[in-house]
C-alpha cells in the first residue's frame, strides 16, 4: 500500500497545472489583447464578498438567503440615493455659476517637481540631457518666435537666452479630467530624468501626448502627437520688466504613420521617427495633455497601445 501511494505521488506530483500554463501564454496575450488585469476574476470574488458574505454576517443565520437579499437591496437603494444627491448638488453649483457669471472653482494648475541640483543655465541643462547646445538653442529660438505675442515673451537674442536662469525638474504632474466625471482630475506623473538613473535603474524619459493641432489634424489622433520627454525646465526672463517664468518641456516628437489612421493588419495606430530628421521640439507644459503608452515594433516605429488606457480607447478608437 505504501509503495502504491509513493508511486501515485510521483506520477501526479508535477507542474502540469493551469496556473503554470497561463504563465507561458501571458506575453502573447498581452500583445494581442492588452492588460491582463481586464480579465481578472478579482471582481467576481469581491462581489461574492460584498453581496453574499457581508449580508450573511449581518443576518441572524436564520433563513439567511432572504436577509442577504434584503441587506443588499437596502445598500443599493442608499447608494442610488447618494448619487442622486451628488448630481443635484452639482446642478445647483452650475446654476449658481450661471447666475453670478463667474466660476466658483478653478482647475488645478500644472506642477513641475523634483528640482535637480547643479543646473542653472541652458548649457548645464544640455550637459545633463546629453544634447548639443546648438540644437537646444535652435529650438529655443523657434519657440520664442512662436510665442512673441505672449505677455512675457523670451528674448530672441541667443546671447541673452544663454544667460537666463534655468531650473530643471524630474517629473511633471499632468492634470487629466476623469473619464466620466469632468470636474474630477486624475494626476499623470510623467518622468524625465535625462541621462540620470531613476531609482537605481536606467534613465527614465516617459512618453506623453501633446496637442499639436485641431480636431481635424492627424486623422484619428485628432490633433494629438506622441512625444518623449527629454527635459522639463523653468526659464526666467530676467531681462523683462515682469520677469516672467516659462515652464517648458523639451520633447522628441514622433510622426503619425498613415496620416494617423488605423493600421489594417494590426488594428492599431502607429507612429514613427520624423522623416525630416527634426525630432526635437520645445513646448509649454500646458501643451502636454497626458501620458501615452506605446510599444516599440522595430525600424523606428511604435504602436499606440489603447487597451491599457480607457481614455485613449474612448477618444481615439
Amino acid at each position: 500500500m505504501v509503495n502504491q501511494q509513493a508511486g501515485l505521488i510521483r506520477r501526479e506530483n508535477n507542474f502540469n497545472l493551469i496556473k503554470m500554463h497561463y504563465l507561458s501564454q501571458f506575453s502573447s496575450y498581452v500583445r494581442r489583447f492588452g492588460s491582463i488585469s481586464m480579465y481578472s476574476t478579482e471582481i467576481g470574488d469581491l462581489a461574492h464578498k460584498d453581496q453574499i458574505k457581508e449580508g450573511y454576517r449581518r443576518s441572524n443565520k436564520n433563513e439567511a438567503a432572504r436577509q442577504i437579499l434584503s441587506h443588499y437591496g437596502r445598500q443599493h437603494v442608499l447608494g442610488m440615493r447618494l448619487q442622486t444627491l451628488d448630481l443635484l448638488l452639482k446642478a445647483e453649483n452650475v446654476v449658481a455659476r450661471e447666475r453670478t457669471g463667474r466660476e466658483t472653482a478653478a482647475a488645478p494648475r500644472r506642477i513641475l517637481k523634483g528640482r535637480m541640483k547643479n543646473v542653472s543655465t541652458l548649457t548645464e541643462l544640455c550637459r545633463t540631457c546629453n544634447i548639443d547646445y546648438g540644437d537646444i538653442m535652435e529650438e529655443m529660438l523657434r519657440f520664442t518666435k512662436q510665442t512673441v505675442a505672449d505677455d512675457h515673451p523670451l528674448s530672441s537674442d541667443p546671447t541673452e537666452l544663454g544667460l537666463l536662469p534655468v531650473e530643471q525638474f524630474t517629473h511633471h504632474e499632468i492634470l487629466v479630467t476623469d473619464f466620466q466625471e469632468t470636474d474630477i482630475f486624475q494626476i499623470h506623473r510623467a518622468r524625465s530624468t535625462g541621462t540620470m538613473a531613476f531609482r537605481s535603474s536606467g534613465p527614465r524619459n516617459d512618453w506623453v501626448w501633446i496637442q499639436a493641432g485641431g480636431e481635424n489634424s492627424y486623422g484619428d489622433l485628432r490633433g494629438r502627437e506622441v512625444a518623449q520627454q527629454l527635459a522639463l525646465f523653468k526659464i526666467r526672463n530676467v531681462f523683462s520688466e515682469g520677469a516672467g517664468v516659462r515652464r517648458l518641456a523639451l520633447l522628441r516628437v514622433l510622426d503619425p504613420i498613415n496620416s494617423g489612421r488605423f493600421h489594417l493588419a494590426s488594428g492599431h495606430i502607429r507612429v514613427g521617427k520624423r522623416r525630416n530628421g527634426h525630432e526635437m521640439q520645445i513646448v509649454d507644459i500646458g501643451t502636454v495633455i497626458g501620458q501615452a503608452h506605446v510599444i516599440p515594433t522595430g525600424e523606428g516605429q511604435w504602436i499606440v497601445n489603447h487597451r491599457i488606457d480607457l481614455r485613449t480607447f474612448n477618444e481615439i478608437y
